[in-house]
């Protein structure tokens, strides 16, 4: 038979960190408050989560590397809202953090999860941050708790 390995929904050990945006708050306070009751009614005590505000999405990166070397958290979830203006910048932004992110997880080996809303409009952020599109901060801390438990039984 083949052996199938995944990571358990329901966390029962370790710290996990939650790196949020100030930038755009009204969004990312929906999104930590998602993220905080995903974690709670998964098994992570409010003992076990530690909040880092950051001012802006771009700032996400590093803080989340930070957390992730540490050696304390087994998951850092990132939370954040980045709205097209009237220019491109949100594109540079949007791609750099993405690509900080990935790179904190991939250097660290600890699940480092992208919840950054990257939206044409306000209503579409809205959407996603506890509206009609579900709550990406629910989702992003669903998977740090999934990546975590997974990654502890991939390391034995």
């Amino acid at each position: 038979m083949t052996e199938e390995i995944q990571g358990d929904l329901l966390s029962t050990a370790g710290q996990f960190a939650i790196v949020v945006a100030r930038w755009n708050e009204l969004i990312t306070r929906r999104m930590l408050d998602g993220a905080v009751d995903t974690f709670r009614r998964h098994g992570v005590a409010e003992e076990r989560l530690t909040v880092v505000w950051v001012p802006g999405s771009f700032e996400i990166p590093l803080a989340a590397d930070t957390l992730a070397r540490g050696g304390k958290f087994v998951g850092v979830c990132c939370l954040g809202a980045v709205i097209q203006g009237e220019t491109t910048h949100d594109q540079y932004i949007n791609q750099q953090v993405a690509a900080g992110i990935m790179q904190a997880g991939r250097e660290t080996g600890v699940p480092v999860t992208f919840g950054v809303l990257t939206c044409q409009s306000m209503e579409q952020a809205q959407d996603r941050a506890g509206g009609k599109a579900g709550n990406k901060g629910r989702e992003a801390a669903l998977a740090a708790i999934e990546m975590a438990d997974l990654m502890a039984k991939l390391r034995g």
